[in-house]
């Protein structure tokens, strides 16, 4: 099967490095708008982006790296209208638009698109999908972090007077406990939640209006409590290195015996190599998708597991 991958931020990168591992993926290259780019990996053939659809008959499926606050939305319908695609979107409140836009792309092209594809949303949310079916009558929350947010750290970078930033992701540790043993009944995530942003501000940048910004972009950071600390470029080489996250997915319900738990977990040393291992795997469904006449945008919940491995190493899981 035939691979490329548009943007090489952190995420495309890491896909380039997974790719080495997989002997039955073949990229064809790497397609950026930036007029020079660091894979990371060498012998990688770097394109300009815009040169992408000169490879319609050379590739099967395209890895959409880019990112979701302003890219996404805008690419992957047009990758959608020439090839196979597979993106990260990972803006829950914005997710049912983006993918109409892209169904419609993707159907007049009889190509298969899978969106949302990364650990949250992704395998986290297959873990809610289960757990809402096998339990019942309970509540399933999810709690992100103590980590990285790729998607969030993307959208400060997009701001102007912006050079490096991190965002990270705290859960309210009394409110996870209070999950687990089934006496929470908030479910709203930004109650759940505290944002922490390190900025390193471009020099003669706003600080004061950077923060406002910040704390007042929608689907990011509005309604959650959020820390913003602006830091050299010395700090933030020194201490903002790891690109780690976690998370949980737990469900629970009372019964008239006693309390009910589900829990579905990750702790993640680097968020951008485990996205790229979910959006390889998940590459190889859309192909089967494709071939079998599947169109159109589809998400993790229209995906045959049994798609995602090859037949003899899915019967070993039984």
């Amino acid at each position: 099967m035939k691979i490329a991958v548009a943007g090489l931020g952190n995420l495309g990168k890491a896909v380039l490095r997974s790719l080495e591992k997989e002997k039955e993926l073949e990229l064809v290259g790497a397609f950026s708008r930036r007029k020079k780019e660091y894979t990371g990996v060498t012998d990688v053939p770097v394109y300009p982006f815009s040169l992408l659809g000169e490879f319609k008959e050379k590739i099967d499926v395209v890895l959409n790296c880019m990112g979701s606050a302003h890219d996404l939305p805008e690419t992957t319908p047009y990758i959608a209208s020439l090839f196979n695609v597979v993106d990260s979107f990972d803006t829950h409140a914005l997710a049912q638009k983006h993918i109409e836009e892209v169904d419609r792309a993707a159907k007049k092209a009889k190509k298969t698109a899978l969106v949302s594809v990364g650990w949250d949303p992704g395998l986290f949310s297959l873990a809610r999908l289960y757990m809402n079916a096998g339990m019942p009558n309970g509540k399933a929350y999810t709690f992100w972090g103590q980590g990285v947010s790729q998607g969030h750290t993307d959208a400060l970078r997009s701001l102007d007077g912006v050079l490096f930033a991190r965002q990270y992701t705290v859960p309210v540790a009394a409110a996870v406990e209070q999950a687990k043993s089934g006496s929470l009944f908030e479910t709203d995530t930004e109650k759940l939640h505290r944002r922490v942003c390190y900025i390193v501000a471009k020099p003669g940048a706003d600080k004061e209006k950077l923060e406002r910004e910040i704390k007042e972009m929608p689907n990011y950071f509005k309604g959650y409590k959020t820390e913003v600390n602006f830091i050299t470029l010395e700090d933030f080489l020194r201490e903002h290195k790891s690109m780690a996250h976690a998370g949980h997915v737990i469900a629970c319900r009372k019964g008239e015996e006693g309390v009910d738990t589900l829990e579905f977990s990750l702790s993640a040393a680097s968020n951008p190599l485990l996205t790229a291992s979910v959006l390889l795997a998940f590459s190889k469904a859309c192909f089967k998708m494709q071939q079998r006449g599947e169109y159109g945008c589809k998400t993790v919940f229209d995906v045959r597991p049994a798609d995602l491995l090859e037949e003899k190493d899915t019967m070993k899981l039984l």
